[in-house]
């Protein structure tokens, strides 16, 4: 799997470096890998520290500023950091006021960070102990605990803002137990992740498959299912922190060692309806945030549709698994100490400066302006709307747009060697369109009229500079056509299809010979003048094949330079498809 590294083993130093280096306010400590604030906090506030293994990033560096934790000690990617480099970590940050250490609840973290948090004592610094375990996926079934995941974020946050404001070691431990006490988070992956340096992926998941209720270290999860889309995955990963919320008892999100004594699990009520609640929806590293916002929707969805009352919610890779495609839902109930807690600020890379709570109501959508009005139909002339012409011409558009539309992987697949893929798709929604509104088309006036209504569609539907380009063609069709009665002839046609390629070219800027769909275009319009529809649709598909052998100079494929050459230009192969279906539909025999 390629990576941007120098080595696989240096990627935690380089990481440290590349940060700091970026990010005013930010040290590291020398000789460790250990990320702290430039200017250390007050002595009589408390201090923050966390961390784990690398490839969580923003975790936990990313988190180290005002507002959030004092230090980070970074591990090699998915262990533990040493003993020492934690000791490291509470002897740079420690205060009069001592340290809370933010442990998230897997062996190796509980080890060192706990034998580290000892021999701090020993030397005479205050410490205290916050363990996180908000996994859902097994309950208490594993004798190992539950995982430490996403609600770290949080715990950073609310204890965070607990220090700076001033309060005491065991109320700032407190704010985040009482936190924990009621929040759980649920994964699901759609892939596994690659760590820097191994041959093979973390795990292998089918094309069809989804693997719910992993960890953050590339492990497999609790249960593999088919793919489901984005509502449904919401709601089973709401469904599953709210069921484990209501039913857990003994330990469960956190267990915290004040000054080494005591510890308190989660054993709290289930969500009640009206409750606030805040929601944070983690990408696991390669989920993209189109995606990610989609959940993010779902979620907030599905919680109002249970009753609750959604105060603060985030979207975005806050901790991650490397490239793993995929997101966690993490759930919190809070109360109005947590509320402002999780609202002041925090300045730090890897999470908002501020978050400003929801409203009651659902999301709120502005009044557009008022569409276009729609100019009433001029005085019927001979063969009026719906006449047979209309019928007609609409029959031949909607034979090219079913075309098209077969066609779309095909067009997909070229678009992906020469541009970004999306031509198929822009242009099948296009054909959807025009098939859908055939009612109202077929109502039109004559075919000027129908030709503009079209255009119209298309214009609204196909993104992308095919719909710019399909409209202005359209138009110069129905401009040509303007005052015909009935049918256009041949000839008719002919000039009208002229008009539409001489406005595609005034627009777009595109000649023959540049690697475009007028390549396909002017052979075909030149052909149709003198030899017919069947020697168009054959200068079309001769001038689609000549782009292969062209470097293109304007288009999606003039971005690729010579590696376009060889590959036909999908914008043209659209050109000829949609030539072909019209030959075939009118031929004497069709």
């Amino acid at each position: 799997m390629k990576k941007i590294l120098n080595a696989p083993a240096a990627a935690v130093e380089d990481y440290i470096a590349g940060l700091v280096a970026a990010t005013p306010g930010l040290a590291r400590v020398e000789g460790w890998p250990v990320v702290v604030r430039g200017v250390p906090k007050a002595p009589d506030r408390v201090a923050l520290v966390s961390g784990g293994g690398s490839g969580h990033e923003p975790a936990h560096a990313g988190y180290v500023g005002p507002g959030m934790l004092d230090a980070a000690v970074l591990g090699p990617v998915f262990t533990s950091p040493p003993v020492d480099a934690v000791l490291a970590a509470i002897r740079a940050v420690a205060t009069d006021a001592g340290v809370l250490l933010i442990v998230k609840n897997y062996t190796g973290d509980r080890l060192n960070f706990g034998l580290a948090a000892e021999l701090a004592r020993a030397e005479g610094i205050r410490v205290a102990t916050v363990v996180v375990a908000d996994d859902v996926a097994l309950g208490d079934a594993s004798r190992a605990g539950r995982r430490g995941l996403a609600a770290t974020v949080l715990v950073h946050k609310v204890a965070g803002a607990a220090a700076e404001r001033g309060r005491p070691l065991d109320r700032v431990a407190a704010v985040a137990e009482r936190l924990l006490a009621r929040a759980g988070t649920m994964g699901v992956a759609l892939g596994p992740c690659h760590v820097p340096g191994a041959a093979a992926p973390s795990f292998d998941l089918g094309p069809d498959e989804l693997e719910w209720g992993l960890g953050i270290h590339g492990e497999p999860g609790s249960a593999r299912g088919p793919v489901v889309g984005a509502a449904e995955l919401a709601r089973r990963l709401v469904d599953r922190v709210i069921e484990d919320i209501g039913s857990a008892s003994g330990e469960g999100a956190g267990s915290a060692g004040r000054e080494g004594a005591g510890s308190a699990g989660r054993g709290g009520p289930g969500f009640a309806p009206g409750e606030p609640v805040v929601a944070l929806v983690n990408g696991l590293g390669g989920t993209p945030d189109l995606e990610l916002r989609i959940l993010q929707g779902e979620v907030l969805a599905a919680l109002r549709e249970r009753g609750l009352r959604v105060r603060m919610t985030w979207a975005g890779p806050f901790l991650t698994s490397l490239d793993m495609p995929g997101a966690s839902v993490t759930l919190a109930a809070v109360d109005e100490e947590l509320e402002e807690l999780l609202w002041d600020d925090a300045v730090v890379a890897g999470f908002p400066r501020r978050t400003v709570p929801l409203g009651a109501e659902p999301a709120r959508t502005v009044a557009a302006a008022p569409p276009e009005p729609v100019a009433p139909p001029e005085p019927v002339a001979p063969g009026g709307a719906g006449s047979p012409a209309v019928a007609a011409v609409h029959e031949v558009v909607a034979r090219a747009a079913r075309a098209v539309t077969g066609e779309e992987a095909i067009l997909t697949s070229l678009d992906r060697e020469v541009g970004d893929g999306d031509l198929g798709t822009n242009l099948a929604r296009g054909a959807g369109a025009v098939l859908a509104a055939a009612d109202a088309l077929r109502g039109q006036p004559d075919v000027s009229a129908y030709l503009a209504a079209v255009a119209d569609v298309v214009r609204r539907e196909v993104g992308g500079t095919s719909g710019p380009l399909y409209s202005v063609f359209l138009l110069g069709l129905a401009e040509s056509l303007r005052g015909v009665e009935g049918m256009p002839g041949p000839e008719r046609w002919a000039r009208a299809a002229a008009a539409g390629a001489a406005a595609i070219r005034r627009v777009g800027g595109a000649a023959p010979g540049d690697g475009t769909m007028v390549d396909a275009l002017a052979p075909a319009v030149a052909a149709l003048a003198t030899h017919g529809l069947a020697a168009a649709a054959d200068a079309a598909r001769a001038g689609a094949d000549s782009t292969a052998g062209l470097r293109p100079a304007l288009g999606r494929a003039s971005y690729v330079g010579d590696r376009a050459l060889g590959v036909r230009d999908p914008g043209a192969v659209a050109v000829a498809v949609q030539f072909a279906a019209i030959a075939a539909a009118l031929a004497p025999d069709a």
